[in-house]
């Protein structure tokens, strides 16, 4: 399983994507980005040994298998003349764009009845991204919210940051799924078994064609070039995009370049 990538490509991805939807606000981007790393995990929902399927345990199992079931009946009625000959419950029913858009106004229509409902969708996603990621993602929630109200002097509390960063969410909590389950399904072309995520456009005879990368550039799941080279280049991203990160840097970057030339 590819999961702390798929859940560092979302957050990522989640950063990079809330300005562009008008959440600007430490706030709104951070839990924005906390639950696209969370449904960047949600397509491995049809591996019985994913975080996702084993999270609440027999529970999720269930559900497990009932979208494992249901992945490999729309399948079986609707594979083409030259797809495989198999069971089509691991990397297809979840891992399409369709799933993704019609989960993502699924998600968009909650969002849209109010902050409990946008706070249900998103702490899935927060609970989702700390199993694999750790505790530090519901950590970084709160502590954008604490840093929304610093030196604003009294009244909005964290709670109160919360509610409003999720208020202002509202209905794009649904972007937040569609965005972190295809990002789920870009990282799984990059391997060697690749990913039908265009699903059901017809490809040289099959609606469940695997798209991936040219057969040199093509790695296995837990190659160490993901750990490696893939997992670091994310964590990296996964702070410049940070609000104002690198801002900071750059601070931090002039000031030392000014004690340097002191010291000289």
């Amino acid at each position: 399983m590819m999961g702390r990538s798929h859940a560092l490509s979302g957050w990522c991805a989640g950063l990079a994507v809330a300005p562009l939807v008008g959440l600007t606000s430490v706030a709104e981007m951070v839990p924005f980005a906390a639950a696209t790393a969370g449904y960047a995990l949600l397509p491995d929902l049809d591996h019985q040994g994913a975080s996702a399927a084993r999270l609440l345990g027999p529970i999720t199992r269930l559900v497990s298998g009932a979208v494992r079931a249901f992945s490999g009946v729309l399948y079986r009625l609707t594979k083409g003349p030259r797809d495989e000959e198999g069971t089509g419950k691991h990397r297809h029913a979840t891992h399409t764009l369709v799933a993704a858009v019609l989960l993502g106004f699924l998600a968009a229509s909650l969002g849209d009845r109010g902050k409990w409902a946008v706070l249900a969708v998103a702490v899935t996603g927060f609970v989702l991204a700390a199993d694999v990621l750790g505790d530090w993602v519901v950590l970084a929630v709160l502590a954008a919210a604490g840093w929304s109200v610093t030196g604003v002097g009294p009244g909005p509390s964290v709670a109160d940051a919360v509610q409003a960063g999720l208020t202002q969410i509202g209905g794009w909590i649904g972007a937040a799924v569609a965005v972190g389950m295809f990002v789920h399904c870009l990282g799984d072309s990059l391997t060697r078994s690749g990913c039908p995520w265009l699903w059901p456009l017809p490809i040289r005879g099959e609606t469940w064609y695997e798209i991936r990368l040219p057969r040199p550039l093509r790695f296995s799941t837990g190659h160490w070039f993901e750990h490696v080279v893939i997992v670091p280049i994310l964590t990296v991203g996964g702070v410049l995009l940070l609000p104002g990160a690198v801002q900071l840097l750059q601070h931090l970057f002039d000031a030392t370049t000014v004690w340097l030339a002191g010291q000289s």
